[in-house]
């Protein structure tokens, strides 16, 4: 016989008769979903020549630009990476002829960040692989349900830097009391 052991959470919520199991196979899921959306991510990228970070950027960066640009800030932000890591990540695109930086005609201090035409012309012609993928990743769920989880999923990405947080602070509390 199994041996009952103490759950991974607390919250009734996430319990299922006080077992943790069902969230055990939902963290292992979202584990698994979060590697294959990756992956297809990083083959998109491999498709015009980009790693999967420099693909995530360039894919942000043409969402957000509008038609005045995007700031540093914004754009990390948005991906919820540091603004130093997208810099260094964006000079890299500059240098290859990906993204275009120009002054912010407002706050001169700062840059705005826009897509090279060359840039964009790649982007579209990945639009032919791009849309059947993705309509295949997500094809299990109905418009109800994808409102659902673009829901869930942002609150989620909000509640895990939370987590984080909290985590950095008992693995600081755990080392000073190990001293």
């Amino acid at each position: 016989m199994a041996r009952k052991s103490t759950p991974t959470v607390t919250r009734e919520e996430l319990l299922d008769e006080g077992a943790d199991a069902e969230f055990r196979v939902l963290v292992h899921d979202l584990l698994a979903f979060s590697a294959r959306i990756g992956a297809v991510e990083s083959g998109l990228g491999n498709l015009i020549g980009m790693t999967q970070t420099q693909f995530r950027i360039v894919m942000s960066t043409a969402y957000l630009q509008a038609s005045h640009g995007v700031g540093v800030n914004a754009l990390a932000e948005h991906l919820h990476f540091s603004g130093a890591f997208v810099t260094s990540e964006v000079n890299k695109l500059v240098s290859n002829g990906t993204i275009e930086k120009t002054n912010d005609p407002v706050d001169r201090r700062r840059v705005r960040l826009k897509l090279t035409a060359a840039a964009r012309r790649h982007l579209e012609d990945l639009k032919k692989f791009q849309a059947p993928v993705n309509d295949v990743l997500f094809s299990s769920i109905t418009r109800d349900e994808f409102v659902m989880l673009r829901s869930v999923m942002s609150r989620l990405v909000s509640h895990g830097d939370e987590a984080l947080a909290l985590l950095d602070f008992y693995s600081k509390t755990e080392r000073k009391e190990a001293v």
